[in-house]
This record gives C-alpha cells, structure tokens and sequence, in this order.
C-alpha cells in the first residue's frame, strides 16, 4: 500500500501534495479540520470589561428588584406561622423572604468555609 507523499524539496514555496491514486489508504484515527487563528476584534465586536459586567449584574438586580416588589405586593395576606411552641401571624411574602434570605445566608456562610477550607489546603501544600 502506498500514500500519496508530500513532495520534499523545498523551493521557496508552499509544498504540493501528489494527487490521490485509487490506491486503498490505511485507516488511522480521522483528525479535526485545523481551525483557523482568531482574529482581532473587529471595530463592530466591542471586547468585554470589567465595566461592562458590572452594568450587566446591576441591570439583572434591578430587574430582580422590580420582581421582588411584585412578589411583595401581590402576598400581602396573612397566614399563621408556628414553630415549637411559638406562634406569630405575618403576611405570606414576608415569610417567604425570611425563608429564601436564610437559607441564601446558610449557603453563603457553608460556602465562604469550604473555600477557606481549600486555600488553607493549597497554602499548606505549597509550604511543603
């Protein structure tokens, strides 16, 4: 079996493959296309800043503002909480969020430990 060969002399310009025979090629593992360099950003394609995410999160936490006071508005009945022997009446939105801020909190606090957990480990190991 014989592959078509790249020619090896070297003359200044790109070398020419042969042309393909009939000749059954080798099966070998089938490669990806070369993908090309990318390019400069365009003057159309702004690049992201630092600036720019930030204006993106304060655009999402007013949106989510602007929901919360909905949620708020539209929950104001009120609905009887009991837990062990203590026994409050608030309205239902603000229960809600007592709710989703603590457990928010709980994640927060369990989290900041984990990750000060591993960066004592990392600090550690590369002491040693």
């Amino acid at each position: 079996m014989s592959v078509p060969r790249a020619s090896r002399q070297f003359n200044g310009q790109v070398p020419i493959r042969s042309a393909p025979t009939d000749t059954p090629v080798a099966a070998g593992p089938v490669l990806p296309p070369a993908q090309p360099a990318p390019a400069a950003p365009s003057p159309a394609q702004v690049p992201s800043t630092r600036t720019g995410a930030a204006w993106v999160a304060l655009a999402a936490a007013a949106l989510l503002a602007v929901l919360l006071i909905i949620f708020l508005a539209q929950n104001t009945g009120s609905t009887e909480i009991s837990f062990l022997w203590m026994t409050t009446t608030t309205p239902l939105a603000v229960a809600l969020l007592v709710a989703a801020v603590g457990s928010v909190l709980l994640t927060v606090i369990l989290g900041t430990a984990r990750i000060t957990q591993l960066r004592r480990r990392i600090r550690k190991q590369q002491r040693d």
